[in-house]
């Protein structure tokens, strides 16, 4: 399941652009790799994040990864439901389980992402 309109990382994040903000969360394929959410750890409110920076920790059973931004820009929003149901990001990656968002700072940084196509073919070249 890889939609297309987003925008996706190496790193296996995804970023949907909404105006002068994005949206960002981890791939179907990321939380499939990663199994059983148990512990999400989120950036903080208003702070500064530049493009591939480290945002968060992701933890699960199996274990635990790194968050990176997509692209650079001030976090405005996290999902606070996530603190209490971090499988949330299991069950819907694109929906109710994304991570935070970004009001982007370059919107050209888009340009170091892959689209659906793109990443459908790193992660089969990953496989």
């Amino acid at each position: 399941m890889i939609p297309g309109g987003l925008y996706y990382t190496r790193e296996h994040e995804w970023l949907r652009l909404e105006g002068k903000n994005a949206t960002v969360g981890i791939t179907d394929h990321a939380q499939h790799e990663l199994g059983d959410l148990t512990y999400v750890e989120l950036p903080e409110v208003g702070v500064e994040l530049h493009q591939f920076e480290e945002a968060g920790v992701i933890e699960s059973v199996k274990a635990a990864s790194d968050l990176y931004s997509p692209v650079s820009g001030e976090v405005v929003e996290v999902n606070e439901e996530l603190a209490d149901n971090p499988a949330l990001a299991n069950a819907e990656p694109y929906d109710g389980g994304w991570l935070f968002r970004l009001k982007v700072q370059d919107a050209a940084e888009i340009r170091d992402l892959m689209n659906a196509d793109e990443y459908r073919n790193y992660v089969g070249e990953e496989a």
